[in-house]
C-alpha cells in the first residue's frame, strides 16, 4: 500500500471520532476502516469514498438492517496507518481519545458531519455519547486549543459536547469551507426558520436518523 496524503489522514481521524470503525481480522497484519451510514447520507458516503479512493476495497453498497433501516457502507483495504490509529484510539475494542490529541479544522468538520447536530437557532452539539468521560474531557481540551469553548451536556444517562453560543461563529468559520452541500443543513444559519420550528425532541431524532452505527 502506498502512503496516504495528509488530507486523507485528517478525514480518517475525523471519521474515527464519529461513526467510523477500525478493526483487524484474525490472522491479518493490518487494520481496515469501515464507513457505515444510513442510505439517507449516500452523498456523504460517496464523498468519503472519493477521498479514500486509493485505499478502498470496493464501491459503497446498500444493505438492509433491522426493521426498515438501510445502511450504505464501504470498507478500505488494510493499511499500516490504520493499524497505528487502532493502537491509539482503541482499548479492548472500545474507542478512546488519546492523550494530547490535537484537532485540525478539516478533522473537526468531518467529525461534525458524522456526529454533529443542531437544535433551534444556536444549540450545536457533537454527539460523543460513545466516549467515556476521560475521552470527552480530552476532546474539550482539543476544542479549547482552537479557541472553541464547549461543555458536557447531559443526554439521558450519557453526556455529549455542547458548544457555548459565543464560540459558534468561530466554529462555523473553521468548518464551513469543508462541509459538503448535503451536510450544510447542520450549520447554524442554514434554513433558520425551519430549524426554530423544530422541537428539542425532533432535534435529537435528526441525529438518530442520520447514522447507522457499526460498533
Amino acid at each position: 500500500m502506498g502512503s496516504l496524503t495528509e488530507y486523507q489522514k485528517l478525514v480518517i481521524i475525523g471519521t474515527l471520532l464519529g461513526d467510523g470503525y477500525i478493526r483487524t481480522l484474525a490472522g491479518r497484519n493490518n487494520a481496515f476502516l469501515e464507513i457505515n451510514h444510513s442510505i439517507a447520507q449516500r452523498e456523504y458516503v460517496d464523498w468519503k469514498y472519493r477521498v479514500l479512493q486509493t485505499i478502498v476495497a470496493g464501491e459503497p453498497k446498500a444493505r438492509k438492517g433491522n426493521g426498515t433501516r438501510v445502511a450504505y457502507r464501504f470498507y478500505t483495504q488494510q493499511h499500516p496507518y490504520l493499524t497505528s490509529l487502532q493502537h491509539l484510539f482503541y482499548t479492548h475494542r472500545v474507542k478512546k481519545v488519546p492523550e494530547n490529541f490535537v484537532l485540525n479544522p478539516l478533522t473537526l468538520a468531518v467529525w461534525f458531519m458524522d456526529d454533529g447536530s443542531r437544535c433551534r437557532a444556536q444549540d450545536v452539539y457533537l454527539n460523543t455519547q460513545q466516549f467515556d468521560e476521560e475521552s470527552q474531557t480530552r476532546l474539550l481540551s482539543a476544542l479549547l486549543s482552537l479557541g472553541l469553548h464547549a461543555t458536557l451536556n447531559k443526554d439521558k444517562q450519557y453526556q455529549r459536547i455542547r458548544f457555548l453560543k459565543e464560540s459558534i461563529p468561530r466554529f462555523n468559520a473553521f468548518i464551513e469551507p469543508y462541509i459538503i452541500p448535503s451536510m450544510q443543513y447542520k450549520l447554524v444559519g442554514h434554513d433558520p426558520v425551519e430549524t426554530t420550528r423544530r422541537s428539542p425532541s425532533l432535534c435529537k431524532a435528526l441525529k438518530d436518523d442520520d447514522i447507522v452505527r457499526s460498533s
